[in-house]
């Protein structure tokens, strides 16, 4: 656990770039409903050879948005024929390891979750999955970029337990996939030291803290 004092205030803007933003535009802002709230024309911009381009931001709630970068004459690049338009990955690249890079987007309610469903499903753009795993249920798709999109809500809150579990499980990681031989089975042996070595103390603080809340 980092004692570092927690400043940062979520989410500025994630930015990708865009071949195709005319529909870029229809899937966020007329199929998800997410307005545009901000725009950069940059002609001339930056180092001899760059590009003109537009960099355009859509508001996702909570302050938080998601920009894109059109580059003008800017053609996509060769690669494999998997992945988006940042990434293009060969055929023996497996698709869990492509859909790992995704963004998530919260929501407050299962109707919230269904109505998000509904305009995608009545879009080009159909939910391709849904799914309730671990505290959450989420729907994916991808974007017109190629850009796997999911959309989660919170099945219950996360409990003071699992925040300790989380913590010790990354612990465990780091000092094993430093050594020879890494693996789920070395991760689990010594996230058990670890529980042992921290769970009465961590018991303790929980205490001390309810104490000060009575």
């Amino acid at each position: 656990m980092s004692d570092l004092q927690h400043t940062v205030k979520g989410v500025d803007h994630v930015a990708y770039p865009t071949f195709d933003p005319a529909a870029t535009v229809t899937f966020y802002r007329d199929v998800l409903g997410f307005p545009v709230v901000h725009s950069i024309c940059a002609a001339g911009w930056g180092p001899e050879k760059h590009p003109d381009f537009i960099h355009f931001f859509f508001d996702i709630g909570n302050d938080d948005r998601l920009a894109f970068f059109y580059y003008f004459g800017l053609e996509p690049f060769n690669g494999g024929p998997q992945g988006d338009s940042y990434s293009r990955f060969a055929e023996d690249v497996p698709i869990f390891f492509i859909r790992s890079r995704h963004l998530a987007i919260h929501v407050d309610s299962e109707d919230d979750l269904m109505e998000y469903r509904r305009r995608l499903d009545h879009s080009s753009w159909p939910v391709e999955m849904q799914i309730q795993h671990e505290t959450i249920e989420s729907i994916y798709t991808h974007d017109p970029n190629g850009y796997m999109i999911e959309i989660t809500r919170a099945l219950r809150p996360v409990t003071p337990q699992e925040d300790l579990d989380a913590n010790l499980t990354i612990d465990a990681l780091v000092d094993i996939v430093t050594g020879p031989d890494p693996s789920m089975a070395a991760l689990l042996t010594r996230k058990a030291e670890l529980i042992t070595e921290r769970a009465a103390a961590w018991q303790q603080e929980q205490e001390s803290k309810e104490m000060v809340t009575r």
